[in-house]
């Protein structure tokens, strides 16, 4: 295991240097409340851009991105949050590739320009909005770097998935509120890990969303408000099968598909297995409800070691460093870890929202998706008989 803050600006390989850590705000600050979005046509409120609709000290706008080549030998996960009101940002890149289990963090004060997406060695640009994206992590510390392009290929649909509570914690408080949208989408490019590049053939595929709001664990525990902290739920699946995606609690459709929007998914019914040593997910079968009254009856096995610790992408809290979502409040810092995850004290370690890249079967399709748990959390809901929760 290798910690190492403090920033990096080398060159990404056959590409152009990373770009500096520092970002100069001057210019804007003597124009607050003023930034570079206003001088674009999208003004929803007399508001200017930088202001935020709420004063919750956790409002926050987040992308993630997952993805992997076909047979699921590399896995990618990165995602970007900025924190208006805390005048924070923070980004992660996680490479998984042979057994080994690699992420970089980033953080830095927000500033002014809300459209710089530049972290440390991690970036992301949005290239066709609604359409493309490129994800980069330049060379670093940890050996690790990547260049990928992700085209959506699935309709996206805006929706509000955790907004329907009367009220919030405390009893009284108004609710959290989650909006964006989610989808599938083709990817390309290539990983390089320890100096050996992999290209991401044609085939290779992810899934990313994009959501804002406030809560969703940010903060930590100090602004959980007497409310659970929120890291993610149990048992999403995010599996794109021909002609039809599932992605969480509904099925999202391809561009120009017959069926319009996107349709729900009910409770599911789970059959799982679990590693005997750590309690992490290991395969199993699972059933679910859909709004047109069909089931559909879902396979999945866990491929490998190939698992995305979300806890490393401050979901939960980092394992080592302990730094929750929008907790980190000090200097420009760039940290990350590189570990084995053929070791199962290192996989116990590290578990918690965890991203199981896995191979899929569903009425004689076969796809290579992610199966979502919170673990051992979702052992232990086996072991109690929760309803929908069953061992394999």
């Amino acid at each position: 295991m290798v910690g190492a803050p403090g920033e990096r600006a080398a060159g990404s390989p056959g590409e152009e240097t990373a770009p500096d850590f520092t970002v100069d705000d001057a210019h804007f600050e003597e124009q607050f409340p003023l930034s570079p979005l206003d001088d674009f046509m999208i003004h929803q409120t007399p508001d200017p851009i930088r202001v935020v609709w709420t004063g919750d000290p956790r409002a926050y706008e987040r992308f993630w991105m997952v993805c992997h080549d076909p047979k699921g030998e590399v896995l990618v996960a990165t995602g970007t949050s900025f924190y208006p009101n805390l005048n924070r940002a923070e980004a992660f890149a996680i490479v998984v590739h042979q057994g080994r289990h690699t992420a970089v963090r980033a953080f830095r004060p927000l500033g002014a320009d809300r459209a710089d997406m530049r972290l440390g060695p991690i970036r992301a640009d949005v290239i066709r909005g609604l359409r493309e994206w490129r994800f980069r992590l330049f060379e670093n510390d940890f050996e690790v770097s990547y260049d990928i392009d992700f085209v959506d290929t699935t309709r996206q649909v805006f929706r509000e998935p955790l907004s329907d509570s009367v009220h919030g914690q405390p009893p009284g408080r108004r609710n959290d509120v989650t909006a964006g949208f989610e989808g599938f989408g083709t990817v390309s490019g290539w990983v390089k890990v320890n100096g050996t590049r992999i290209d991401l053939p044609e085939g290779s595929s992810g899934t990313r969303d994009r959501h804002w709001g406030t809560g969703r664990g940010v903060g930590g525990p100090a602004l959980a408000l007497g409310g659970r902290l929120h890291v993610g739920v149990n048992g999403n699946a995010f599996v794109a099968f021909p002609g039809w995606g599932l992605w969480g609690d509904h099925v999202v459709y391809p561009y120009g598909h017959d069926q319009p929007g996107w349709s729900r998914v009910g409770r599911p019914s789970r059959w799982l297995s679990f590693e005997e040593d750590t309690g992490l997910f290991r395969g199993g079968e699972v059933r679910y409800p859909l709004a047109t009254g069909d089931t559909r009856v879902v396979h999945y096995e866990r491929i490998g070691h190939q698992t995305a610790f979300m806890r490393c992408g401050m979901y939960g809290g980092t394992p080592w460093s302990g730094i929750h979502q929008g907790a980190y409040d000090g200097p420009p810092l760039v940290e990350g870890e590189s570990v084995d995850l053929t070791d199962p004290t290192v996989r116990k370690q590290m578990a918690g929202l965890d991203e199981h890249l896995c191979r899929v079967t569903c009425e004689g399709e076969t796809a290579i998706g992610v199966y979502q748990t919170i673990d051992p959390v979702a052992y232990e809901a086996c072991l109690a008989g929760r309803e929908g929760w069953s061992f394999r």
